[in-house]
């Protein structure tokens, strides 16, 4: 079923046939398509939509094929290349399923083993840089933690959230406080690390929350929302958290 797809995209990306706009782009111009229409499936999953869920599935699927395409063009792999790889590398991760043995090592332990043997030493390597960076953060903390660097207990997982906002409260100049910013998100991360709470998501759904709030309040109010007092705002957001 995937040879139709497959050939659409060799012909659009043909020099001499082809698509003006599918034949001159890259890797890194389509990239950033690629990471939207990943977002647009989560999109569907999220709002249950399964007619929207199936189309962004296509829509992703032809990213795959025109990273695909865009790599056979220039000799590096093929589509057939990526399935291979992606099959051998399920089958290996799972032992237990395709091989003899019923018991073997986890996840996480053969994934480990496999940076090794590709000279990638550290922990760390393989976590994406282009991950969203409450997401990032959290899977950096925790390949530290596998490796024993980690709090112990949440107490002090708070007192450095605690001692970060006062750094952030004592910095000078703006350079001072981007950083120490910085430093407060990645220990909010931690702390909802050690509650075992997604970070990301959390995050997704209290922006979701203010957000059905705000239009609420919007909708509430008879007047220009900037010419109204902190308090009267406040007394309307207390009015529409009340009612959602």
């Amino acid at each position: 079923m995937i040879s139709p797809l497959l050939e659409v995209m060799r012909r659009l990306r043909d020099p001499d046939t082809g698509c003006e706009w599918d034949t001159v782009q890259t890797f890194e111009t389509i990239a950033p398509y690629t990471i939207e229409e990943a977002y647009e499936v989560a999109d569907a999953i999220t709002r249950k939509d399964m007619d929207a869920l199936k189309d962004e599935l296509g829509d992703l699927l032809l990213q795959v094929v025109f990273h695909s395409q865009i790599a056979s063009d220039k000799g590096h792999f093929s589509f057939e290349d990526v399935v291979h790889a992606i099959c051998e590398k399920m089958i290996r991760r799972h032992p237990h399923i395709f091989g003899e043995k019923q018991e073997s090592p986890g996840w996480e332990e053969i994934k480990a083993a496999e940076r090794i043997e590709t000279g990638n030493s550290s922990a760390l390597d393989g976590v994406a840089l282009a991950l969203p960076a409450l997401l990032r953060a959290q899977k950096i903390q925790k390949r530290a933690a596998r490796v024993g660097f980690d709090w112990p207990d949440k107490a002090p997982v708070k007192a450095k959230l605690l001692e970060e906002l006062d750094e952030v409260e004592q910095a000078k100049s703006e350079d001072e406080i981007h950083e120490e910013i910085g430093d407060l998100l990645f220990s909010a991360v931690n702390l909802a690390r050690h509650y075992r709470v997604d970070a990301e998501q959390a995050l997704t759904e209290a922006t979701e929350k203010f957000s059905q709030r705000f239009r609420k309040v919007e909708k509430s109010v008879s007047q220009d929302m900037n010419d109204m007092s902190i308090d009267e705002l406040e007394e309307e957001w207390q009015r529409a958290k009340t009612s959602l």
